[in-house]
């Protein structure tokens, strides 16, 4: 306990360490308030609330803002969605692998590219949002006027939320778009936690006891599919500069276990919603649409996550080939003048890294797809929705990388200072280490 006192201590005697933490709790509390502001012309108490299918998962990433009908209703998905389409595109057209490689010049068109596509599809999302999610009587004004009004207005909370993203993250701790999405998650886990206990009662409080243990380790688990890397060793050569050698070190290329993050759940949790919706066309017409959408409207059976656990592990080779490039890590080593021991530079190199990404990738999705059909198995265990979405899937991925990302930027500035880590042993490691080559 002295320890992290003494700790805490540390973090604030760093003026700008402790700076930074009050412009993050500043910005945060910005974001959260704004959630609460409900759209002009809205009756909130006549406002739906609806928990289930991709609607309820939306509203547990922006924490209650969507089914508030609030300023900040999309939040950042949109923002979070034309990334993700900007990614692809720099693999899959040349005109922006070509950007990507131009630099510091080329991540600022990409950039800029990215929040003029995020006005376009928060401007699509809202029109959708506003006409089909909004019940008719909460709207007070001419509808007409609500809608052209209540787009506007959703538009400029999205864009608010990214430039507060960004703020967080050059004047803030850790990645100020992955803090907006973790502090929505986090603000329903107290209710969610107070709801479940509330259930359980007197006569329940051990079964609800051994429910937080199983939580604490469920934790520990995420984490070490978090942390868990390959290194590859790689040897460079001596290098005799005037009177100096240089090189000669060996270093490591971490591959991580789980490279692709959460991506490969929120893929999959997206297309799981189509066999439901497309049942739905046919449900007065046949009883084995009916059938079809019962099944999958209940993330709880075996046939719902039979066929999520599939998608999760395609996506997860297919993120994973886009995200790590065997035949790119190669030659920078290559360059570098250094080479994998026992293994000829260039193509072989390439093959040996490919050899062991696809040997850590299929175990890795298993664990994933393990991570996101455990809040199901709560669910049949008697857990509450609201709880059992924390002991797994998106939710509990986003909230503990986070975490570790922003304890890897603290514990940055202590060693900076002299000051000893956050642990007394090893050293917090986030989600996103750099490749040595």
């Amino acid at each position: 306990m002295k320890r992290i006192v003494t700790t805490i201590q540390h973090i604030f005697s760093i003026e700008e360490l402790r700076s930074r933490i009050v412009n993050t709790m500043g910005f945060l509390l910005i974001f959260r308030l704004g959630s609460y502001i409900v759209l002009p012309g809205v009756d909130p108490n006549k406002l739906t609330k609806n928990t289930s299918g991709i609607l309820g998962l939306l509203d547990t990433f922006l924490g209650g803002a969507f089914s508030n009908a609030s300023i900040f209703a999309l939040g950042i998905m949109p923002y979070i969605s034309a990334s993700i389409v900007l990614q692809l595109l720099t693999v899959a057209v040349p005109y922006f692998q070509k950007m990507q490689k131009e630099g510091e010049s080329g991540r600022k068109k990409i950039n800029q590219i990215t929040r003029i596509l995020t006005i376009f599809i928060t401007i699509a999302q809202s029109i959708g949002y506003v006409t089909a999610t909004i019940p008719g009587e909460a709207v007070m004004i001419d509808t007409t006027l609500f809608t052209i009004s209540s787009i506007i207005i959703i538009t400029t909370g999205t864009m608010f939320c990214m430039w507060l993203g960004e703020r967080i993250t050059d004047r803030g701790i850790g990645n100020g778009i992955s803090m907006l999405i973790m502090v929505g998650i986090l603000s329903r886990f107290p209710g969610a936690v107070i709801a479940e206990s509330m259930s359980k009662g007197m006569n329940g409080a051990l079964f609800f006891m051994l429910e937080l243990v199983a939580f604490f380790f469920i934790v520990l688990a995420v984490i070490m599919l978090t942390q868990a890397t390959r290194k590859i060793p790689v040897q460079y050569a001596k290098q005799v500069v005037g009177n100096k050698v240089y090189g000669g070190q060996r270093q490591y290329i971490p591959l991580k276990l789980n490279a692709s993050g959460v991506m490969p759940i929120i893929f999959a949790q997206s297309l799981m919603f189509l066999p439901a919706m497309a049942a739905s066309y046919f449900a007065d017409s046949s009883d084995l649409a009916n059938a079809i959408g019962a099944t999958f409207s209940d993330y709880t059976s075996w046939q719902y996550n039979t066929v999520f656990g599939v998608l999760i592990v395609v996506f997860t080779f297919f993120y994973t080939a886009i995200a790590i490039n065997p035949n790119q890590i190669a030659d920078d080593i290559k360059r570098g003048g250094g080479f994998v021991p026992g293994i000829k530079p260039g193509k072989d190199t390439s093959d040996f890294i490919d050899n062991i990404l696809s040997k850590i990738t299929l175990p890795g999705s298993l664990f994933l797809v393990a991570v996101a059909v455990l809040p199901a198995v709560a669910s049949l265990f008697g857990l509450s929705r609201e709880f059992a979405q924390f002991f797994g899937g998106t939710s509990l991925l986003i909230m503990v990388g986070v975490v570790l990302d922003t304890l890897q930027q603290i514990e940055s500035y202590l060693l900076m200072k002299k000051y000893d880590g956050l642990m007394k042993s090893g050293r917090v490691k986030g989600r996103q280490e750099l490749a040595i080559a």
